[in-house]
């Protein structure tokens, strides 16, 4: 499977019918609509049939669709899982993971479900949100305790509390999460999604903040308002230097194999395997933003 980009996902409100209709405008390249923190105890029910209509009968396009369901222990958790998986979307989140079982039973129940309504096993992709100490330090074990996981998220507001601080603008609190997170994704050959910017208001914040998990590695961060997609996304888009560097690469490298070369060399210097990955994810990165198209050309020119 190619990798997908994951630059931003968009927390959608599970009962707010204008908001889950309108979510395939915005330009994040995953939805991720919200049955759990966002939705009272009341509505719960309500948004979730909301949401298996919206999964149903809305055209997003090409968009990932990602449902985070409440809790699997809990009276709607189980119910959560029969109707995404019924309705056919592409990944559930789980909320608050802590250990590898949390993985593995609500595994179980999607499994469960994916037979009871005909749909191929494995199919339905996980994601696991971490929020706490516990999730933290079993990062790498719940990593890797699963086929259908798509990556895993740092959901920092809860983590925050649980380690009996809060929130700070250098973001120093969370660097051992973050840093415990991706090594985690990495290792495992999954995707690492950063926490949510709350302040919509402070553009030069969230920039900020979306800077610094770039260059820790994170694929990319969940977004709570429209208005933060095209930053999150401007950071994760190459400069002109990078992708010109990676076409000189791409390109010594068909050199190389037209030439029956086994050694690739640009302007004097050796070619290795990292700077080939580099290269290639640079140009991904770069026809993903509307800069160049599939054949390496420059729009508009």
């Amino acid at each position: 499977m190619g990798e997908r980009l994951r630059r931003t996902m968009m927390f959608v409100p599970g009962n707010n019918p204008s908001m889950i209709k309108d979510a395939g405008i915005y330009d994040a390249d995953s939805i991720m609509f919200d049955l759990e923190d966002s939705v009272s105890l009341l509505e719960k029910d309500a948004a979730r049939m909301l949401v298996y209509q919206a999964i149903q009968t809305v055209d997003y396009g090409t968009k990932e669709i990602v449902v985070r369901i409440n809790e699997c222990a809990s009276e709607f958790g189980r119910a959560d899982i029969f109707a995404m998986v019924k309705a056919g979307v592409d990944v559930i989140r789980l909320p608050k993971t802590e250990t590898v079982e949390d993985v593995l039973e609500v595994e179980a129940v999607i499994l469960e479900a994916e037979k009871a309504f005909g749909r191929k096993a494995g199919s339905t992709r996980m994601m696991a949100a971490i929020e706490g100490a516990t999730g933290v330090l079993n990062a790498p074990q719940i990593a890797l305790s699963s086929n259908r996981l798509i990556g895993i998220a740092i959901g920092a507001e809860d983590y925050v509390t649980n380690m009996k601080t809060r929130r700070f603008p250098d973001g120093n609190e969370l660097f051992f999460a973050r840093s415990m997170i991706v090594h985690a994704a990495r290792a495992a050959n999954i995707s690492a999604f950063d926490t949510v910017y709350s302040d919509v208001n402070n553009e030069e914040g969230l920039r900020a903040e979306v800077e610094l998990i770039h260059q820790l590695g994170f694929d990319g961060k969940s977004v709570i308002n429209p208005r933060q997609i095209p930053i999150v996304n401007s950071v994760y888009t190459p400069q002109m230097k990078e992708i010109e560097n990676a076409k000189a690469v791409i390109e010594a490298i068909q050199l190389a194999e037209k030439n029956g070369s086994g050694v690739i060399a640009l302007n004097g210097k050796m070619i290795d395997k990292p700077v080939v990955m580099r290269a290639e994810r640079v140009m991904m990165l770069a026809k993903a933003s509307k800069i160049i198209d599939e054949e390496g050309n420059y729009y508009g020119k």
